[in-house]
């Protein structure tokens, strides 16, 4: 019997779940596929999200013969094998190579690619979930065009988890009937993939009951089958720092709701050092001088989190996530050390002064250059005098943050050094 995922993947454009913005009326791959296009695509995006199935729609439009390959188990000899069946009886209109995960296929195998693609013995439509500016060399990129594809809601999976019930519904000995909530249930908890979601179905099926004669599927369930996945996460992928990146950004944002909710993700999917250190980066990036304790309370709260393990580690987390996002921001010190080293690669040098060097112009005996002034001998602690090289002349890394605490400072010390 035919896996239940292949017998309902659709047979045409109209038939696929979501990908509205690539498949919808006027949409630029509608177009190419309905037009017959043999151009070489990449498709990039989460697994389950429709890659495999437009690659096999384009193939029956252009009538060329679909070869799939994985990267992951695929050699250059598998493509050199499928290129010997071009202008054969096995594929007299062409080959049209899906190859999956193209990111495992290194530069090497990726160059060779090539030459079959320009002398158009194959159009190649390859795919993968990670970024393809960052896994596919450029030769690669410049000769063929991306397309991202993005997870589905739950409301556009939905009308495929009801096809696949049906379908299970018309194999089932017994007479087959679900709750009303499992198929938005199903859709909810399986991320945006409807492969998942339909061998979530298959699963919910063969698990069930027989109950006064005929099989019920339930939620609850339902729910239990799928609890966990929704979680699309790879600590080496793409999803792994998107999250990360929604946690700074959401703190930066000043928005609580949204850094405990990213929290939660990376804590959900079993990942606790990641976000222990990037907590510890805001601290000090994003909120930095404005609340120059919140470095140390962040410090408190991992040190804590770490101790004590998941599942209370979470508590502290939240602590120093809510702490940093409600606190007041300020990146003032991050720019001023990002702007001194900038001016430092760029070979801007110069000679320390002589009285700031380790031997000092008055121990060494010299009388052509100042005495270094000690500022605790001065009143409030401070006197004028030159720290920065000469070279660099009146240069300012560092403006006073538009906040209470960085304020007060500037106040404090025009005051002193105005006098």
């Amino acid at each position: 019997m035919r896996p239940l995922a292949d017998e309902i993947r659709p047979k045409t454009l109209d038939e696929v779940a979501g990908q509205k913005h690539l498949l919808g009326e006027g949409a630029l791959l509608r177009r190419l596929i309905e037009s017959g296009t043999s151009a070489n695509l990449i498709f990039y995006g989460p697994s389950g999200t429709g890659k495999t199935t437009i690659a096999s729609i384009i193939a029956q439009r252009t009538e060329k013969a679909l070869y799939h390959l994985n990267a992951t188990t695929a050699s250059l000899q598998d493509v050199k094998n499928i290129i010997a069946d071009v202008d054969t009886m096995l594929a007299p209109n062409g080959v049209l190579l899906y190859l999956d995960e193209i990111q495992y296929f290194n530069k090497k195998q990726q160059q060779s690619l090539l030459e079959f693609m320009e002398n158009g013995k194959i159009t190649l439509i390859a795919s993968t979930t990670e970024n393809p500016y960052f896994y596919i060399y450029n030769a690669l990129l410049s000769r063929s065009t991306v397309f991202e594809f993005k997870p589905l809601t739950p409301e556009e999976t939905v009308p495929a988890v009801e096809r696949a019930l049906d379908i299970l519904r018309q194999r089932s000995q017994l007479p087959l009937e679900w709750e009303d909530a499992v198929p938005l249930t199903v859709a909810r908890q399986c991320g945006g993939d409807v492969r998942k979601a339909i061998n979530a179905v298959e699963l919910l099926y063969q698990s069930a009951r027989p109950v006064d004669g005929g099989l019920n599927l339930t939620s609850e369930d339902a729910s239990q089958l799928t609890q966990r996945s929704a979680m699309r996460y790879d600590r080496e992928g793409d999803e792994h720092f998107d999250l990360l990146s929604a946690l700074q950004k959401s703190i930066r944002g000043s928005d609580p709701d949204a850094a405990v909710y990213y929290l939660g993700r990376l804590l959900s999917a079993g990942d606790l050092i990641s976000p222990c250190r990037r907590l510890l980066v805001i601290a000090s990036e994003d909120i930095g001088l404005a609340y120059p304790q919140a470095i140390a309370i962040t410090k408190a709260c991992v040190d804590t989190a770490l101790q004590v393990g998941m599942p209370e580690a979470r508590i502290p987390l939240a602590d120093a996530a809510i702490l940093l996002a409600t606190a007041p921001k300020s990146n003032s010190a991050y720019r001023a050390i990002n702007t001194a080293m900038a001016d430092i690669a760029k070979g801007k040098i110069g000679e320390i002064p002589r009285h700031l060097k380790n031997v000092h112009a008055d121990s060494a005996g010299s009388d052509k250059a100042p005495a270094y002034l000690y500022p605790h001998d001065f009143p409030h602690h401070y006197v004028k005098q030159r720290y920065l090289p000469e070279s660099l002349g009146d240069t300012v890394y560092y403006e006073y943050g538009e906040n209470k605490i960085e304020q007060a400072a500037k106040r404090y010390w025009q005051e002193i050094k105005d006098k």
